[in-house]
């Protein structure tokens, strides 16, 4: 249980310190909410001096821009606790909160899956190419995804795009479904779902993969040298055993603080590849709303971003000691 607290302190703290750090931060952008709003209201003729100077004080209410920057800090936690944001510019008057989970689930979605695909797929030809360092077959696949990972994202996405957009037209290149689709859940809209998620998660898996693979290998190199890895080999112990429950027991322990932090971060490698294939996640949302300085958008998504990185390493240090006994609770 201290153990569990000690933990659960720090992720408060580093929630703390690091939404604290985005309020301030975007607090230094010359974007006046107040007046952007009242600008874009007044652009469509003249208004009375009363009526604007009433709609300046609501709006001040609104975006929690009342008094010094201290009060203005509480006001935003105070907010914060509630779920609330305020509302957002370039959407006025729709909250924050509503705008970013309409957006969250398309870019949830994606991101999980592309990177336990990636996460799994690494990891195991990792884990094989390290044991069986003879296999040739093994050697070339992971030379290919080795050589995928410096690519950029975007760059990949584009190679995509090109590929099986236009030289070969087989999949969806654009959006997160078909236009005039009926949203209504059906197996319909979830094969229509998936077909137009899979080149933005081939671009992520393919760039993703190589690296959980290079970790793997060298972990799994380290491994196999040790004592306990050699007695069982001489003790006749077969070696898919060895493997399984001697080897990747052992070496996944480090690859799975970085699933956690590959998961809490879902902006990481999305931004680019969700405005290549104009898909409807956070990505875009995000740089939709940093080219219209809406401020309270951008940070409503980098509060989420901090929690969700925060959450995911503190579950993963929470089941540590679960996948290796040599993790001790305290």
């Amino acid at each position: 249980m201290i153990f569990v607290a000690r933990r659960f302190g720090q992720l408060l703290l580093v929630v703390f310190l690091g939404i604290s750090a985005t309020f301030f931060i975007s607090h230094m952008t010359p974007v006046d909410p107040v007046a952007e709003s009242i600008t874009a209201i007044t652009n469509f003729g003249k208004s009375d001096p009363e009526a604007i100077a009433l709609m300046r004080k609501t709006l001040t209410e609104l975006y929690g821009l009342q008094g010094n920057l201290f009060e203005q800090y509480v006001t935003f936690w105070s907010r914060l606790i509630r779920g609330d944001f305020g509302p957002s510019l370039s959407a006025f008057p729709t909250p924050v909160s509503q705008i970013i989970f309409r957006a969250l689930p398309w870019t949830v979605g994606l991101m999980i899956s592309a990177t336990l695909i990636s996460f799994l797929l690494g990891n195991t030809l990792g884990a094989l190419a390290g044991y069986y360092r003879k296999s040739r077959i093994l050697k070339i696949l992971s030379l290919g995804l080795i050589g995928l990972q410096p690519i950029p994202y975007y760059v990949l996405a584009f190679i995509l795009l090109i590929l099986f957009g236009f030289v070969w037209p087989v999949l969806p290149i654009t959006g997160g479904y078909e236009m005039n689709a009926d949203l209504t859940l059906s197996f319909t809209l979830i094969l229509d779902i998936i077909r137009h998620s899979i080149l933005p998660a081939m671009a992520l898996v393919l760039v993703g993969a190589g690296s959980w693979l290079t970790g793997m290998r060298a972990l799994t190199s380290n491994i196999v040298t040790e004592d306990y890895v050699t007695f069982a080999e001489l003790g006749g112990v077969g070696s898919t055993r060895i493997l399984r429950s001697y080897v990747v027991r052992n070496a996944i322990v480090p690859q799975l603080t970085g699933l956690a932090m590959s998961l809490g971060a879902i902006f990481n490698g999305t931004v680019i590849t969700e405005i290549v294939f104009g898909y409807p996640g956070i990505g875009t949302l995000l740089i939709n709303a940093v080219h219209a300085g809406d401020y309270s958008l951008v940070l409503g998504l980098a509060s989420l971003s901090i929690i969700g990185v925060a959450i995911a390493v503190f579950l993963i240090d929470i089941l540590s000691p679960l996948l290796d006994p040599r993790i001790k609770a305290e």
